[in-house]
């Protein structure tokens, strides 16, 4: 069937080669127009050939390590001027944010890396697949993401690179995943001589390496038509600080942070950015942007301190209170930003949503009608691509739930408010405290007095969902924390 582009197509095309040397972002932003334009053409001349891709889109889940909320030179919250760092050089974050939809209340399952990955994997809050590193939680015996997407249509090939997690017992092709690099953890990363400043490597953090197979399998799976799911997990910035003599040196000249970090991690930190640039325009070169998700969140939320930084400074999850391994926000409250089909660009939306969330809205995203398992405590969030201030998730249990009894902390976020109780060793609430934490985002105002019967409603709801699942990992507190 022969055909010829519409005139006006090709006039915006003549000014995107024209622009194409002088503004990089102009092009790729236009570009990224003029192929929206250029599918539902397709849909004109080819009917349902070309509405059967809309139907299995791609989707890009970027996973970052130890990146504080406010951490991104965009804003996290545009009405709080605290959400950025004016320090930090971020423009591929913020583009999938400018993009897309910012999500003010995202929260990683866990405040630490291996829980979180879990739950990710298996859509499950971590007071179920297990609040520790060691847990007896078999993630290859449960429903994950890849299987999930392979339920909703097989063509899917899945892949997952970066890493991995600490103890996951299940190897990523047992998990479902066609190709992956394996049983990863932090040590992969570099973990020798943590606490110094700065190592200056080859490959620092291994943000190179990771982003070359990444682009390769999105290459691969483009060429044979196949839609595809990639898990990237970064190694960056998680402790050990890894950057390039240049990096360095630019961080140096531009003198000292403005909060508790190192000049050398915010070079990590840009490096990682940069990787995170060659996936976006890697999908602007292959013409799928726009039939592409992109997800980007982090594991949990910032350190507390960072090797080099000045103690003297603000903290470095300003305007959050608490750090990694906390269920104070600065701990769980982590950048939640989606870019892709149907998903305005600039939108925020403030409903609250977690990363065992993400299971079943890739499910849907990806054509799935029927049901998932009954052990999912997360819900779809695709309503709230179209409808951010109107819609809703629906779970199994009405808010988000967080629990380390090890640390002997509980915690559920519904609306705008925060329980967050103190537990013993069984999971039994000792007490707890009440915060709106819209109104109140560093958590400095107890409201379990003044609201005395909204934190009787959410402490019963809090405990019910405890007494009704057994974590499997051990609540004994070790001698040795581990990073």
């Amino acid at each position: 069937m022969g055909t010829s582009l519409p005139l006006p197509l090709l006039a915006e095309l003549e000014f995107v080669f024209a622009v194409s040397g002088k503004d990089r972002r102009i092009f790729a932003s236009t570009k990224r127009v003029i192929m929206k334009k250029l599918y539902c053409l397709l849909v004109i001349l080819f009917g349902a050939t070309a509405a059967v891709r809309a139907d299995s889109p791609n989707l890009i889940l970027i996973l970052t390590d130890d990146q504080g909320w406010s951490q991104r030179s965009g804003f996290m919250d545009p009405e709080n001027p605290e959400s950025r760092s004016g320090y930090l050089h971020t423009p591929s974050m913020d583009r999938i944010a400018e993009e897309g939809m910012r999500f003010t209340g995202g929260y990683s399952p866990a405040p630490l890396c291996t829980p979180t990955r879990r739950s990710i994997l298996c859509g499950t809050s971590a007071a179920r697949s297990g609040s520790e590193f060691v847990s007896q939680w078999v993630p290859a015996d449960h429903l994950t993401v890849p299987r999930a997407l392979k339920q909703a249509n097989p063509d899917y090939q899945c892949a997952h690179f970066g890493k991995w997690g600490e103890k996951m017992i299940s190897s990523p092709e047992e998990c479902g995943y066609d190709v992956s690099d394996g049983h990863t953890g932090n040590v992969t990363g570099g973990m020798v001589d943590k606490m110094q400043p700065a190592h200056l490597v080859e490959d620092p953090k291994r943000t190179g390496t990771v982003t070359d197979r990444s682009i390769e399998f999105i290459r691969k799976q483009a060429k044979a038509g196949k839609p595809f799911y990639a898990q990237v997990s970064y190694y960056a910035v998680h402790l050990r600080t890894e950057l390039l003599q240049t990096s360095l040196e630019k961080y140096q000249d531009k003198g000292a942070p403005d909060r508790a970090y190192s000049q050398g991690w915010a070079g990590m930190l840009e490096e990682l950015d940069s990787g995170i640039g060659r996936l976006l325009d890697e999908l602007d070169a292959l013409g799928i942007s726009d039939n592409t998700y992109v997800v980007f969140t982090t594991d949990n939320g910032g350190r507390g301190t960072v090797p080099g930084g000045d103690p003297k400074s603000p903290a470095p999850n300003v305007p959050l209170s608490g750090a990694k391994h906390s269920l104070l926000e600065g701990g769980i409250r982590v950048p939640l930003m989606v870019r892709g089909p149907s998903i305005e660009a600039g939108s925020v939306c403030r409903v609250p949503v977690a990363g065992y969330d993400f299971l079943p809205t890739f499910y849907e995203l990806a054509g799935g009608k029927g049901k998932l398992s009954k052990e999912l405590d997360g819900g779809s969030f695709v309503t709230l691509f179209s409808n951010p201030e109107s819609g809703s998730v629906e779970r199994s249990m009405d808010g988000l739930v967080f629990s380390r009894p090890r640390q002997r902390m509980a915690a559920l976020r519904t609306g705008p408010w925060k329980l967050l109780a103190e537990v013993n060793a069984k999971r039994e609430i000792q007490s707890a405290k009440l915060f709106n934490v819209v109104q109140d985002i560093a958590e400095k105002h107890d409201r379990s007095v003044m609201q005395a019967d909204k934190a009787k409603q959410l402490q019963a709801r809090l405990q019910t969902y405890l007494e009704t699942v057994v974590d499997p990992s051990p609540t004994v507190r070790r001698r040795k924390k581990t990073d």
